[in-house]
């Protein structure tokens, strides 16, 4: 169902708003580089520093503009069921493809909790979810077991999966099925994701470099391993660099150096990354070819 290189869409703003022109620009760039999909309002979006109505508004500013081109993947998620339900209802109303939902954080769920909570959502919208699952970020953890049980509901379509344990992919082909749909959740393990029986990546990097993450994606999907690897290397600096400081400041430095129109602003309690980070960031662009 989706597949290839989908960027986690880094959110412009601009004295404090949000910068709604920037976004379409950069919605329309990301979409005439080859992404394959696009995801407003993840982590990469600071997600967590925009209003309901904000978000809701990104929701249809990216429908708007992809008019049909690429799907929409709404980032849903909060550590509160009855918000993700709010989410994916607005998501559903704007005509979003699909909800990326995030394991609930800071509460610590059971396993039993988590299953309770994507029911429940299940339950509330017919919108294709995709789970998405980065314990570093979260602390809980979705299991292998309980993700094969969660995949049963019938809107649950697949997993964005940022543990960096590789040896999940497979686990959880065979827990959940070969249709399941993984996609990586960490640029810099996808080759391998890929190899294993995973079928993209939700891109921090595509935010910057999306042609070259589209070709990557491409030639691991018709298993070109060779040219995947020379653009592994190619992007390799990229993906740690961006980074190199608090997620997305890297980021939006890299798109400001491509792209001076687009804005750098963040939102507390993210500041400007240092300088070392810029450095990195500035050998890495250079090392890709990119400047």
């Amino acid at each position: 169902m989706f597949s290839g290189s989908i960027p986690a869409l880094v959110t412009p703003f601009a004295a404090g708003r949000v910068d709604e022109e920037a976004f379409r620009v950069f919605v329309d760039w990301q979409i005439a580089e080859g992404s394959s999909a696009i995801v407003p309002c993840g982590t990469t979006g600071e997600v967590p520093t925009l209003s309901n109505d904000e978000q809701h508004r990104l929701f249809t500013l990216a429908v708007e503009t992809s008019n049909g081109r690429v799907p929409v993947i709404a980032g849903c998620g909060s550590n509160n069921t009855a918000t993700v339900i709010e989410h994916i209802l607005a998501a559903e109303a704007a005509g979003a493809d699909a909800a990326l939902i995030v394991i609930p954080y800071y509460n610590k769920p059971s396993q039993a909790g988590l299953i309770a909570h994507f029911k429940a959502i299940v339950a509330a919208s017919k919108l294709p979810i995709i789970v998405y699952n980065v314990p570093g970020r979260t602390v809980a953890d979705i299991s292998v077991e309980t993700l094969a049980d969660v995949a049963k509901m019938p809107s649950i379509v697949g997993v964005k999966d940022a543990t960096g344990d590789l040896g999940r992919v497979t686990a959880q082909r065979l827990a959940s099925g070969p249709d399941f749909c993984q996609l990586s959740g960490n640029d810099e393990t996808a080759l391998a994701f890929n190899a294993m029986g995973g079928v993209g990546c939700i891109s921090v990097s595509a935010n910057v470099a999306p042609r070259l993450c589209a070709e990557f994606q491409a030639a691991c999907q018709s298993g070109r391993w060779d040219e995947a690897l020379t653009l592994q290397d190619r992007l390799y600096p990229l993906h740690a660099a961006l980074f190199s400081d608090a997620s997305p400041g890297p980021t939006k430095y890299a798109l400001n150096r491509l792209r001076p129109d687009f804005p750098t602003d963040l939102r507390l309690p993210l500041s400007d990354s240092s300088a070392e980070s810029k450095a990195a960031v500035d050998a890495a662009l250079a090392h890709a070819g990119l400047v």
